[in-house]
C-alpha cells in the first residue's frame, strides 16, 4: 500500500493519502515509485517534497507548475503556504 501519490514523472511533490508522522518513511506510487522520509507531520491531502527544490524555483504537481518555492525545500518537507507561493487564482 502506498502513502502518497505522484502522477507525473516531473512532479516535485506527492499528495499524502493519509496523515504522515515526522520521521516516517513515505512510500510514493505513480510514475515516481520511490520513498522519502517525512521531515515534518504531513496532513492527509497535503504535499510532501520528492526532492530538493531551490528557493525561487517552480514546483510541479500533476505535471503542472503550481507555484514557486518561497525558500529552499528539502526532500521530505511539508509543502504548503509557508514555503510555496501559489500561481493559481492570482490576479495580474
Amino acid at each position: 500500500m502506498c502513502d502518497a501519490l505522484a502522477l507525473h514523472r516531473l512532479d516535485d511533490v506527492a499528495v499524502a493519502l493519509r496523515a504522515v508522522a515526522r520521521g516516517e518513511t513515505v512510500r510514493i506510487e505513480g510514475e515516481q515509485a520511490t520513498c522519502v522520509t517525512a521531515s515534518a507531520e504531513i496532513p492527509m491531502g497535503h504535499k510532501i517534497a520528492l526532492r530538493g527544490v531551490a528557493a525561487g524555483a517552480d514546483v510541479r504537481k500533476y505535471g503542472e507548475i503550481i507555484g514557486m518555492a518561497r525558500m529552499a525545500i528539502a526532500a521530505g518537507d511539508h509543502v504548503h503556504v509557508h514555503n510555496l507561493v501559489s500561481r493559481r487564482g492570482k490576479r495580474t
